[in-house]
């Protein structure tokens, strides 16, 4: 899908955050990913993003 590139920008931003003690930077971008997920789902360019990351990345 050619929007798998943002889950992995906003994954990466996650797991930043949740490192370094950023709990509502965290948070919010959580509920960004799943906003994200939920929109493009809505709109029919394709099917929803996996739900797990490609091999050798984290993913909310």
């Amino acid at each position: 899908m050619r929007h798998d590139w943002v889950f992995d920008v906003l994954s990466d931003l996650l797991a930043y955050a949740t490192k370094n003690g950023l709990p509502r930077l965290a948070s919010k971008v959580s509920e960004t990913i799943d906003e994200a997920r939920s929109e493009l789902a809505a709109s029919g360019e394709g099917p929803e993003p996996p739900l797990s990351p490609p091999k050798g990345r984290r993913m909310h």
